[in-house]
């Protein structure tokens, strides 16, 4: 067996929130998303009758998930994990909606969780992701000295507009990232800069930024290959996200078709992975 990409899509990131009132059901959504040729859905698992009407949805589909919660506590991922017993996931995504301030006091949390989901047997990621425990950088990579095992899914963009990163990055903020990439185990997809958390990766004028975390994310690739069983897969959700998310213009619409977009991103990613496939067969 070899190792695969999969690129799953955001069902958050398929809300229109238009101007026009219109959104679009879950049954049409995964039908885009299906016959566009995804292999998966991201999509929350904290609601049973929300998940079982996903898995309805999905039959027949061959579409994988990726559950996301938002846990408080230790004992607030059990349902989510229960859930991905019954419904299966590719993974976990947890982010952790807490914001403490002592890396001491997030331990338990952490602990427990992978004490959760070892019991479970279903990997757990720990989303990077701003107003939540790994909101910040620094803070993130303080908790990899105490635990440099945890597990990630590593949204970068956060991180970039989160600290303001200055352009070109630095080499000292390029190890940083690096040291993220380490731990990495699954990725959201969105590109960001300075001053937005999600820039329109069609508009030309954005390209320096869609280079920069084309760069990291082939470096997170390659890590994870370099680590991962020969079976593995890795999953990158394509996460672009509507307004507040998505830049609006004076109409208060998107200014770019974030579905061409994440099309767009798919194709991106579907080319970094050839190119690490090229360059290991060398």
């Amino acid at each position: 067996m070899m190792q695969k990409l999969l690129v799953f899509q955001s069902l958050w990131a398929m809300e229109r929130r238009h101007t026009d009132g219109r959104e679009r059901g879950l049954r049409e959504n995964i039908a885009m998303i299906s016959e566009a040729g995804f292999d998966g859905v991201s999509a929350h698992y904290t609601s049973r009758r929300d998940v079982l009407q996903l898995h309805e949805t999905i039959q027949g589909t061959g579409l994988k998930i990726e559950g996301v919660c938002f846990p408080r506590s230790v004992e607030d991922l059990r349902l989510p994990l229960e859930l991905a017993t019954e419904f299966p996931v590719t993974h976990i995504d947890l982010q952790p909606d807490i914001r403490l301030r002592r890396i001491e006091d997030c331990l338990p949390l952490l602990d427990g969780w992978m004490c959760l989901a070892e019991e479970a047997r279903i990997p757990v990621f720990i989303e990077t992701h701003r107003d939540r425990m790994t909101t910040d950088l620094f803070f993130t990579l303080d908790l990899l000295d105490r635990r440099p095992e945890l597990p990630l899914l590593a949204d970068l963009s956060h991180f970039f507009v989160g600290r303001e990163f200055s352009f070109p990055v630095d080499q000292e903020n390029h190890v940083m990232i690096q040291r993220i990439l380490h731990n990495t185990w699954a990725f959201h997809a969105r590109v960001a800069s300075r001053e937005q958390v999600q820039i329109e990766i069609s508009f030309p004028h954005h390209r320096p930024w869609v280079n920069l975390f084309l760069e990291w994310w082939d470096h997170g690739i390659r890590i994870w290959r370099s680590r991962a069983l020969p079976e593995a897969e890795l999953v990158f959700t394509c996460e672009l996200g509507p307004k507040p998310y998505a830049i609006s213009g004076p109409d208060g619409n998107d200014m770019s078709d974030r579905w061409s977009e994440a099309l767009l991103l798919r194709q991106m990613l579907q080319e970094l992975w050839a190119a690490t496939s090229s360059t290991q067969a060398c």
